[in-house]
């Protein structure tokens, strides 16, 4: 009894919130991991997740 399903469909603003600013390049960097070593080029690596859209960048450092 406790799952409601809403009947109504989601107007497009609130289907495509916060994609517009990841489709023009402003993303929302969040830092998934931090602590990892790439052997071969022996650095630092860390990996970054947009908090909208989920795309990942690494950076060495």
């Amino acid at each position: 009894m406790s799952n409601v399903i809403p009947f109504k469909k989601p107007s497009l603003k609130e289907k495509h919130k916060g994609k517009t600013l990841c489709k023009n390049g402003f993303h929302k960097w969040e830092v998934v991991t931090n602590s990892k070593f790439d052997v071969k080029q022996g650095q630092l690596v860390t990996i970054y997740r947009c908090k909208r859209c989920q795309i990942e960048k690494t950076k060495l450092h």
